[in-house]
């Protein structure tokens, strides 16, 4: 794919003549300034080292990623409760980026049916090139605003979704593009990366800077600012559906038995929240079709399977609120 950018000489990373004092030589001037990007000279050496003395390096590495995160916890925060306020007015999540961040992006949505119940249309992944990007570069695809306004036009965007665009760099075009044209129509937006003062982080309404520093390798933003990003869209995603009821305590209620081993689990989640025997748990289960949180509601709030799904539609979902209903009757 060719990018759609290279006419434009201020869009960051566009692509055109290869002549490195031109566009090229101005792309590498800007990666020289990010820290993801930085060169580390007590390094150099690094493939001489045995490979536990590596392995030792890289997981100190590692562990000062948590710290990086911790400083930006209000800000996370913040960005998470303004999530939760769309998408309980029916908003979708989405995320958007390129290469790696991408990539995360489209896992942490992948992950959202099968452990929250969401619809896969509520949570939605983004990577620029399209799906085949996930196993193969697609040539240009990050370099263009366009195809990120492309992308969200194809998904029908509202003032009620949420935009995460994804950069480790903080300059990828297709991650500020999609931050930019999602705040055009209203939307709620986010921008995720690694380095400080991001042009990503200024084109959103919450920027999120977690600040990893240089990379083991060089330019390696796969390593500490791949599980930056981790962490904090396991932030997003989670914390959201925990405001949305999605849980009861830190018991994922909604969680979808689509195979053996997560039949057994829903049984064990219900066993937790209710200490029921066996057998009322599989009457629970079975007069519920399966559904965790309404068994649940049927062992602690001895209704019937149909009344506990009206009480959980009346109160948007919520377990512990329907269970007050329950008790107020």
């Amino acid at each position: 794919m060719t990018s759609t950018t290279d006419a434009n000489p201020d869009t960051p990373g566009t692509t055109g003549s290869p002549d490195a004092t031109g566009t090229y030589g101005e792309l590498r001037a800007q990666l020289a300034t990010l820290t993801t990007e930085a060169f580390r000279p007590e390094l150099a050496e690094i493939d001489r080292l045995a490979t536990q003395e590596i392995a030792r390096i890289m997981n100190g590495e590692d562990a000062t990623v948590p710290a990086a995160v911790a400083e930006r916890l209000p800000q996370i925060a913040a960005a998470i409760d303004a999530t939760a306020e769309r998408m309980a007015r029916g908003g979708r999540l989405i995320y958007a980026g390129a290469g790696t961040a991408g990539r995360l992006g489209v896992l942490d949505a992948s992950e959202c049916p099968p452990t929250f119940n969401t619809d896969p249309s509520e949570v939605v992944g983004l990577i620029a090139g399209g799906p085949s990007a996930m196993v193969t570069a697609v040539e240009g695809a990050e370099d263009s605003k366009e195809l990120a306004a492309a992308d969200l036009d194809a998904l029908k965007l509202t003032a009620d979704d949420t935009v995460v665009g994804i950069s480790a760099s903080g300059r990828t075009p297709y991650a500020i593009g999609a931050v930019e044209h999602a705040r055009a129509q209203g939307a709620l937006t986010i921008g995720l990366s690694c380095n400080a003062d991001s042009a990503l982080a200024a084109a959103a309404e919450h920027g999120l800077e977690i600040v990893t520093g240089p990379e083991l390798l060089t330019g390696s933003t796969r390593l500490k600012a791949g599980t930056a990003q981790k962490l904090v869209l396991n932030m997003i995603s989670t914390i959201t559906m925990i405001r949305l009821g999605k849980t009861y305590g830190n018991l994922m209620v909604d969680v979808r038995a689509s195979n053996e081993k997560l039949r057994a689990r829903s049984r064990h989640i219900v066993s937790l929240a209710t200490g029921a025997s066996d057998a009322a748990i599989e009457a629970a289960l079975t007069a519920t079709d399966g559904e965790v949180k309404n068994a649940i509601l049927v062992v602690l709030g001895l209704v019937d399977g149909p009344t506990a799904a009206r009480l959980l539609t009346e109160s948007d979902g919520h377990l512990r609120a329907a269970l007050a209903a329950v008790h107020t009757t």
